[in-house]
């Protein structure tokens, strides 16, 4: 049983979840007594563990050619490399995880939150489709990424909050893409080998990283011009100068090792809490300067 749960754990890829605490955390900004709440933290679990799961579990079950070559899998930073047995039955704990969750979500947040549900498996679906699954079709599945950022108005409907500008949105579609293209930065060689076309494969090695380059400079251009945000803004700044001396001095088209992958993945979750706390705190993108 333990190690059947740690299968689940693995699969959920506690190392990406920063992705939907993230969107979940940003409209409860400098709502301290949010924390007495317990549908409060009764959202924010679903949104770790069950929708992750939903979300990568899905995924595995489909792209068990891809994974199984993929040296990054088998870890709780990148996610369970799964026997076929495993992914032949993962699809039932997926069903029972939401179907445990699902019912008080709606009771909780009303009608509304059942729209989310429905909006958040057929992305997913038309993203995993077998053969046609948008995930093989670029540049279509970074267009589904737009499905994360429906884990914003699921908190602000079970908690009962205030909306957010549509700047905000257009900043966080922007960071799902990014996260997304990076996943398949590291993922580009067993991708190409067993044939899968991704924006990454598509555009090799150097043109993916130019192409993450690109979407952080807008990331901190808004950041800057429309928020009046320079302590953010300067700390994705510094993440771009990285990017810019990855691409250009240190890596160049060469590929991370593991080891590397796994110390980005690290780092990548501390800046992830550094920033999410300051967010948070300072309530910076809830509002826009201009």
């Amino acid at each position: 049983m333990l190690k059947q749960l740690l299968f689940y754990l693995k699969v959920s890829r506690p190392g990406l979840w920063f992705a939907t605490l993230w969107l979940y955390l940003l409209p409860t900004s400098q709502m301290g007594e949010i924390a007495t709440s317990w549908v409060f933290w009764y959202g924010l679990f679903y949104v770790c563990f069950p929708l992750n799961f939903l979300v990568y579990g899905w995924n595995d079950i489909v792209d068990y050619e891809t994974d199984a070559l993929n040296p990054r899998k088998d870890s709780f930073w990148f996610g369970a490399r799964g026997s076929k047995a495993d992914l032949s039955i993962l699809w039932r704990a997926i069903a029972i995880s939401q179907g445990l969750f699902f019912p008080l979500l709606i009771w909780i947040g009303g009608w509304e939150v059942s729209i989310f549900l429905l909006a958040f498996v057929i992305i997913n679906g038309l993203y995993n489709l077998p053969e046609r699954g948008l995930r093989s079709h670029p540049p279509l599945e970074l267009l589904c990424q737009i499905g994360y950022l429906l884990v914003v108005p699921l908190s602000i409907w079970i908690n009962d909050l205030g909306g957010l500008p549509w700047q905000t949105y257009l900043y966080l579609f922007l960071f799902a893409i990014q996260s997304h293209i990076m996943g398949e930065l590291m993922d580009i060689v067993p991708d190409q080998k067993v044939g899968r076309k991704t924006t990454g494969t598509i555009l090799g090695t150097r043109k993916t990283k130019l192409l993450i380059i690109g979407i952080v400079f807008l990331e901190v251009a808004l950041l800057l011009t429309i928020y009046d945000e320079y302590i953010f803004g300067g700390l994705l700044g510094m993440g771009l100068i990285w990017l810019l001396l990855d691409v250009f001095v240190i890596y160049k088209e060469k590929q991370y090792s593991v080891l590397e992958m796994k110390l980005f993945a690290l780092l990548s979750n501390l800046v992830a809490a550094f920033s999410m706390g300051y967010v948070w705190w300072s309530g910076c993108l809830l509002q826009v300067a201009v």
